[in-house]
């Protein structure tokens, strides 16, 4: 039986009083990938912001990673979001210490302790995404494309069932994002990972096909056609 990472139910998203999407209903299995598109303003990051326990959910019923996103506290949404692995389009990393210390940071603060693991685990996920030899370097040494990859690399750290990828090609050149695309699509398959990424390019959607979701006058269109803008 599949098993739904995702699953919105009649879900009404709020920006303060604003009902930015109406009448969500979405679910996404295990090992799925899916695009999330949409205008600027269509309520893109608000969905995402639900997901990840930012935005709390008032109406509707919803679960992530088997939480339910209605009984999430400022308590428990720590315990959702190690579920969960992030990417950022503008990698968001610490300029201050090298790669190794910005991955290893994160597991601190998420309850890691124990030295020798915390080591095993950075080098472990700095070598999925092919960065094994770069953990001492400092972030304004590496490329962009490199960044996005230590990007991922963190959010791998506690092996999550769900990566919710808000446009992580964005600040790349088409090559860099192809290696990103790729990269992404290998997770995805070879872990049954479940990915979700926002994105406005759609020359990477049409390259490598997948589910899309499209945010659109306060819905949410499922398998959407999308019209190349």
């Amino acid at each position: 039986m599949a098993q739904s990472i995702i699953d919105l139910r009649q879900v009404n998203i709020y920006q303060g009083q604003s009902l930015i999407l109406q009448a969500v209903n979405i679910t996404v299995e295990k090992g799925e990938f899916v695009y999330l598109v949409g205008k600027t303003g269509t309520g893109k990051s608000s969905l995402l912001k639900t997901l990840y326990g930012d935005l709390s959910l008032k109406e509707g019923d919803g679960t992530v990673v088997g939480y339910n996103l209605k009984e999430m506290t400022w308590k428990t949404v720590p315990f959702l979001r190690r579920n969960l692995g992030v990417v950022f389009q503008d990698f968001q990393l610490l300029t201050d210490r090298n790669v190794n210390e910005n991955l290893k940071f994160v597991l601190k603060a998420t309850g890691w302790k124990d030295e020798k693991l915390m080591d095993e685990k950075v080098a472990d996920v700095l070598d999925k995404v092919g960065l094994k030899t770069k953990g001492f370097k400092m972030p304004f040494e590496l490329s962009g494309g490199e960044q996005q990859r230590v990007d991922i690399a963190r959010a791998l750290l506690n092996s999550p069932k769900l990566i919710l990828a808000d446009e992580p090609t964005g600040n790349l050149d088409p090559e860099t994002s192809d290696e990103i695309m790729q990269l992404l699509f290998h997770i995805c398959k070879d872990y049954n990972t479940t990915i979700v990424m926002a994105t406005h390019d759609y020359r990477v959607i049409q390259k490598y096909p997948a589910r899309t979701i499209k945010t659109e006058m306060n819905k949410v269109w499922d398998n959407a056609t999308i019209s190349m803008q």
